[in-house]
This record gives C-alpha cells, sequence and structure tokens, in this order.
C-alpha cells in the first residue's frame, strides 16, 4: 500500500521568469530545439544538451512510448441561467473528465453553481447541471450534444485550457504534439510537444521501435490552492493496442530499455502491467515506494513546486539525486511547464 505523501519535502522556490509563457516556437526556436537535462538514474550525473540530440541517449533495440491523444478545446464561455434568469455572462467552463455519453465532469470558473443551472454556450450546445462532485468544485454536466456533434460545436467555440503563467491565448495548435490523432485529453500530454518528425525519424534510423498509446488527460487544477487532489482521484481513461504491448514486453525480455514519453504514458503503461488490462481508467499514484514493472527511463517536462508528478519521478531515481538536479535546472535557468525544457531521466 502506498503511503500519503504532504509533498512538503518536494517544495523549492521556482523564479517567475523560469516559467515558459511562449511556445518555442515563439521564442525563435524549432520544437525540438528547446534544452534537454539528462540525469542518469543509476548515477545521479546530470549532463546537459537540447533535445534535438535525444538519439544519442536511445539504444537499437530500446522502445519509446509515446502518448497520441489530442488535446481539446476544452475551455469555453457561456451564459449562466438560474430559474430562467441570466444570472451570469461569460462564464468560463472547463471541461474535467468524461462520464458517458453527454454527461461530463466540470469546473466552472464561477462559484456557487448549482444542480439545475443551465449554460447556454452556443446556439447548437447548451448544459445543464445534473448533480455535484463530493469534496470537489466540479459539477456534472448534461449537455445538449455528444459525440462527433459535441466535439464539432466545442471546436467552434472553445479554446485550451491555460494556467496564469500563460499570458497570451495561443491556438490550439500550439497545444499539439506533431504525432496527435485521438482527440480526448482536456491539458496537453506535453512532455511529447518537443518532438519533431525529424527526431522520431532519427531514433527510428537508429533502431528505437516507436509504439503509441492513448491517455486522455484530465483536469489537473481545479482552481484551489488549498487542496490540490491527489493522483488517486484523477481517473484518465487508457487504451494500449496488443501489438503495441508485445513489442513493449519483446524488447523488455531482449535486454532493450521502456522509455516513456511523459507522466502519462507512465501511467498507462505501469496499470496495464498491474492489471493486465490493456483498456479503461487509471487513478495510479506512483511514488518513491512504487516498484516500475515496465518502464525504464522517462522524458518529461519540469515540474512546478509539490506537484505530483514529482512523486512519480522519485520512483525513478531517488529524491536527493533529484532535487539536486532540480537546483542545476534553476542555477541553468531552464523552463517549466508545457512550453519549456525537457528532463530526460535513464
Amino acid at each position: 500500500m502506498q503511503t500519503k505523501r504532504t509533498r512538503d519535502s518536494h517544495d523549492f522556490f521556482l523564479p517567475d521568469y523560469l516559467n515558459a509563457s511562449h511556445p518555442p516556437e515563439r521564442r525563435g526556436l524549432r520544437r525540438d530545439q528547446v534544452r534537454m537535462m539528462v540525469l542518469e538514474r543509476e548515477t545521479g550525473h546530470v549532463s546537459h544538451d537540447i533535445f534535438f540530440q535525444l538519439e544519442n541517449y536511445l539504444n537499437s533495440g530500446d522502445v519509446l512510448v509515446l502518448n497520441n491523444s489530442r488535446t481539446l478545446p476544452a475551455a469555453f464561455k457561456a451564459d449562466w441561467v438560474r430559474s430562467g434568469k441570466v444570472i451570469g455572462t461569460d462564464v468560463e467552463l472547463r471541461l474535467a473528465r468524461k462520464r458517458t455519453g453527454a454527461v461530463w465532469e466540470v469546473l466552472s470558473t464561477q462559484a456557487n453553481v448549482k444542480p439545475g443551472d443551465f449554460f447556454k454556450i452556443s446556439e447548437s450546445l447548451e448544459a445543464k447541471v445534473v448533480g455535484e462532485v463530493f469534496k470537489s468544485p466540479l459539477v456534472i454536466m448534461q449537455f445538449s450534444l455528444q459525440g462527433e456533434e459535441f466535439y464539432d460545436a466545442i471546436y467552434t467555440v472553445g479554446y485550451p485550457v491555460r494556467y496564469e503563467y500563460i499570458k497570451i491565448p495561443w491556438q490550439l495548435d500550439y497545444y499539439q504534439t506533431v504525432f496527435a490523432s485521438q482527440p480526448g485529453s482536456i491539458e496537453m500530454p506535453s512532455a511529447g510537444r518537443a518532438f519533431s518528425w525529424e527526431i522520431l525519424m532519427k531514433l527510428q534510423e537508429k533502431g528505437v521501435k516507436l509504439v503509441y498509446l492513448q491517455l486522455h488527460t484530465g483536469l489537473s487544477y481545479l482552481l484551489d490552492d488549498q487542496n490540490p487532489h491527489s493522483p488517486e482521484e484523477l481517473y484518465e481513461e487508457y487504451s494500449i493496442s496488443q501489438e503495441a504491448m508485445d513489442e513493449i514486453w519483446k524488447a523488455k525480455a531482449e535486454g532493450g530499455k521502456i522509455i516513456a514519453g511523459g507522466t502519462t504514458a507512465v501511467r498507462a503503461l505501469e496499470t496495464a502491467a498491474a492489471t493486465s488490462l490493456l483498456n479503461g481508467w487509471t487513478n495510479l499514484y506512483v511514488t518513491s515506494e512504487y516498484q516500475l514493472q515496465l518502464v525504464d527511463g522517462i522524458i518529461t517536462g519540469f515540474h512546478e513546486p509539490k506537484a505530483s508528478h514529482l512523486d512519480m519521478l522519485s520512483a525513478f531515481v531517488n529524491e536527493a539525486a533529484l532535487f539536486k538536479a532540480y537546483t542545476a535546472a534553476i542555477e541553468k535557468h531552464y523552463l517549466w511547464h508545457e512550453f519549456g525544457d525537457i528532463n530526460l531521466i535513464i
């Protein structure tokens, strides 16, 4: 059984200027030219490179597992109606997780939303609040559309979820990986953002096998710093093909390393290894006590103080080495978050 963590030991000071507010392309870089800090699992040794040189750190026979979930325009504005009267306009709603059909868990940036309230999003899309999520600011909404019609409607009016360190409303294309193909993520699976087709081709030419899975990310931040929710409360839908899993196990048996492209890939792979289920929902919480069964290395971004992702990284490398590396990253001005730099732990 995993122990609960307060994450106080994962606190550190992150200067505001290290929060990447612009995509690399708007800083004069190609997406694959971001910096990369390489942290060796066994020794804790840290070196510095650019992401374009990733092939130098992987070997023929290794498998790189990437999440091809596509980011949705999961935030949109609506008029808030109660008892037939408009009581708020331009209220931002953020999708959090799909339940079934037309029913979603949703975060309203306006407090005191109650069951029975109604939201008019566009001429074609409306939603009614039909319930609340226990001990959460999320509410349950029944939308007037579902399936392709629902996605068509939100692609017309929606925009990407963005947080306070992003000052400019960048277009949805900036929140996609080059290989994204399966719509469903509320937030971008950001570790894959730095990949270009050129890097992927170079890896394949070297003999690195590429496999894809889907994990549709949920909403990670609920506008409440006092009560951050644990990964155990965040259920995310994943799917791995039998062919992909066969490739992974084959490489593992032959001594190849399994490298996860992001924390989402780790969550999906380790859930599948533990349950033998290739499709389903995961709330897996990986910490330093967790024994990784499949994954040998991870490509990830840099994570903010006290983030639960730091718990996962401590399953790859001991905390002392991890935070010594993070100190070096701050000193060398690496950039944080989805438009920032990359950390390879291998």
